[in-house]
C-alpha cells in the first residue's frame, strides 16, 4: 500500500476496437493496468456501447471507480468497418481508486463537424479534492490551428480548476498529439509542469508512438517517434507543487501482443 502522499498517475491511448485482434488486446490492457496499480488512470480512444463500456469493465476488475465520456478523437468511419464496430462509440475515460464526486465535459474548439471534448472529474481523495482532466487533442497536421486552439482552451480550463482551493494539484492526462517542443503544446506548458521533464528525464526521450510498433500509424508523421502522451500537473490554490518522483514509458507486450498502438506513461507524484 502506497502512502496517501504518493500518487501514481497513468495515461494511455488504448486504440479503441481497432486492429484485427482487439478482443485479445483487452486482456493485455487489463493485465498491464493491474500490474502498474495506478491510482488515477486516463484512457483515450476508449470504447463504449449502450450496454457496456471498456472503462466500467476495467474498473470492476481492478476495484476502481470510472467515468466515460465522448465524443473524442479520432473520428470513426461513417460506415462500420466490422460488425464489432457497429454502435460502438469512441471517447475518454478516467479510472480512480477513490470515489468520483462529480464529472463533466468541456467542448474543445474544432472545425470538425463534431467537436471533441475534455473529460473533467473531481476525485474524493482522502487529502482533499483532486481535479483531473483527460483529453485527446487534434492530430491532423492540416488542422494545426484547431490543435493550438484546443491546448489554449485546455490551459484555460486548468487555470479555472487550479483557482479552486485544494492541497492537491490539478492533473491533466492525455494524448496531446504533439512533441514537447511543438508549438501546439506551448499553451499548456506555460501553465503546467510536464511530469516527464520534472522527473529529470530527457525531453526528447520517452517515445509513446513508435514507427517500430507492428501497428504503427505510419501516416502520422507529425507524431511518430515522439513523446505525445503526457502527465501534466499544476498546484491548486493553497496547495504546493507536487514533487515528481519518477516517470516512465510502459512499452512491453502481454503474451507477445501489444495491448495498444501507443505506449503508456506512468508518473509517481509526491503530493
Amino acid at each position: 500500500m502506497r502512502s496517501l502522499r504518493l500518487l501514481r498517475v497513468m495515461t494511455w491511448n488504448v486504440w479503441w476496437r481497432f486492429g484485427e485482434r482487439w478482443e485479445e488486446r483487452q486482456e493485455g490492457i487489463a493485465a498491464t493496468l493491474e500490474r502498474l496499480d495506478a491510482d488515477i488512470i486516463g484512457l483515450q480512444e476508449s470504447w463504449a456501447t449502450r450496454e457496456e463500456s471498456q472503462a466500467a469493465a476495467l474498473a470492476e476488475r481492478l476495484g476502481l471507480q470510472s467515468q466515460w465520456a465522448g465524443p473524442s478523437l479520432p473520428d470513426l468511419p461513417d460506415e462500420p468497418e466490422s460488425p464489432d464496430h457497429e454502435g460502438v462509440d469512441l471517447g475518454l475515460a478516467i479510472l480512480s481508486r477513490w470515489p468520483i464526486l462529480d464529472s463533466w465535459t468541456r467542448t474543445l474548439p474544432s472545425s470538425r463537424d463534431v467537436a471533441p471534448v475534455a473529460l473533467v472529474a473531481v476525485i474524493d481523495h482522502p487529502l482533499g479534492p483532486l481535479r483531473v482532466v483527460c483529453t485527446c487533442a487534434e492530430h491532423h497536421a492540416h488542422l494545426a490551428d484547431d490543435h493550438v486552439a484546443q491546448t489554449r482552451e485546455l490551459a484555460a480550463l486548468v487555470l479555472e480548476l487550479a483557482a479552486l482551493e485544494s492541497p492537491l494539484p490539478v492533473v491533466l492526462i492525455g494524448d496531446l498529439n504533439a512533441p514537447p517542443d511543438g508549438p501546439e503544446l506551448a499553451p499548456l506548458l506555460e501553465v503546467m509542469t510536464d511530469a516527464w521533464t520534472a522527473a529529470e528525464r530527457a525531453p526528447d526521450e520517452g517515445v509513446t508512438l513508435s514507427s517500430e510498433h507492428p501497428d504503427a500509424p505510419l501516416g502520422a508523421v507529425k507524431q511518430l517517434d515522439r513523446r505525445i502522451d503526457y502527465v501534466l500537473v499544476r498546484p491548486s490554490a493553497g496547495g504546493r507543487a507536487p514533487e515528481v518522483r519518477s516517470a516512465s514509458v510502459v512499452a512491453e507486450t502481454v503474451e507477445g501482443l501489444h495491448p495498444s498502438d501507443h505506449f503508456a506513461v506512468v508518473a509517481d507524484l509526491a503530493v
